[in-house]
């Protein structure tokens, strides 16, 4: 399995990063031994750059960037690839994949109308 780094934008709250380092720890629990990481764009740490740096210091041959983001907005189409970029030229031989933002998956997309459903009482 490649390495798995959820990618947030952070904020200069630390507890605003609790619900991904929740989604990491899921993932750990449904992939036992799974490599994942967390990053930041800014505000906390580490950073894209140093996430991946690590991973591929823990012999990842291959790393998966999800941007743990509800749609692609500016940072994901701008700025992330240019992160990627660096990185790929650091790393020669490695995959370094960016996904899309994960809120723009069908299945993320639908768990999110049960909880708001859910929420609304309409279910």
């Amino acid at each position: 399995m490649p390495a798995l780094i959820l990618f947030g934008h952070g904020a200069r709250d630390a507890a605003w990063a609790a619900p991904l380092q929740r989604l990491a720890e899921a993932v750990r629990r449904d992939a036992p031994g799974a490599d994942v990481r967390l990053a930041f764009l800014e505000f906390m740490a580490p950073g894209l750059a140093e996430a991946i740096d690590a991973a591929v210091a823990g012999g990842a041959r291959e790393i998966q960037v999800v941007p743990v983001f509800l749609a692609q907005g500016g940072h994901v189409r701008r700025d992330v690839p240019a992160l990627i970029d660096a990185a790929r030229a650091r790393h020669g031989g490695v995959s370094i994949v960016l996904q899309d933002a994960l809120g723009e998956h069908p299945a993320v997309l639908d768990a999110m109308a049960r909880s708001l459903l859910e929420r609304a009482g309409a279910r």
